[in-house]
């Protein structure tokens, strides 16, 4: 079956929706079709990880949004950091959303088809944030958890919004194994910020 959004190309007849969003203080527009995960708006768990995610003590160099989608994530986290950002994902029409999207909004972005950490264009990042694609399964989940912290600067952080009922408790004990700690730092209708460190 490859017609879910964590497939690398949906087969899903395209059916392409314009409309607009705030995130950090932008207006931003979005294009989105079939295929892609939550084409109709940003969804909850995006718009609480946008406004939890902390750039301020992280030390310079890039940001890397894993499992952009469309890209909202990604393009508002830029725009609020004024960092360079990497986003990837494994869906190729997400991907191409995604650039286009960045174009629309007049966001400068590195964004690219990549199977996890697969295919990357840094060997190092100062923060990896994530909203987990949780219908692929625990196992891609945990891999994005476990895989990251060798990527990221001393100092650097690894931010995931996750629903409690979808894992939160499961993937904050993998962080905490990983990064030898993690931290929920908001808690907001059932999804949970959690954040590690890399020490």
């Amino acid at each position: 079956m490859t017609n879910h959004y964590y497939s690398e190309n949906p087969e899903t007849a395209h059916d392409l929706h314009q409309w607009s969003f705030e995130l950090a203080g932008k207006n931003f527009q979005f294009v989105t079709d079939s295929g892609v995960f939550s084409r109709d708006t940003v969804d909850y768990g995006s718009r609480v990880l946008i406004e939890h995610f902390d750039a301020k003590d992280l030390p310079t160099g890039t940001l890397l949004d894993v499992g952009c989608g469309y890209g909202p994530i990604g393009m508002a986290v830029a725009h609020q950091t004024e960092r360079p950002v990497e986003m990837i994902d494994v869906n190729n029409r997400a991907v191409e959303l995604a650039q286009e999207n960045a174009k629309r909004n007049g966001i400068e972005a590195d964004i690219h088809q990549s199977n996890i950490y697969e295919t990357l264009h840094q060997t190092e990042y100062a923060a990896i944030i994530s909203n987990p694609p949780i219908r692929a399964g625990k196992t891609v989940v945990h891999q994005i958890l476990s895989e990251a912290e060798p990527l990221l600067k001393v100092g650097g952080t690894l931010t995931i919004v996750i629903q409690k009922k979808q894992g939160a408790p499961s993937a904050k004990s993998k962080m905490e194994e990983v990064f030898g700690n993690a931290e929920i730092v908001a808690k907001d209708k059932g999804y949970y910020i959690i954040r590690s460190v890399k020490e």
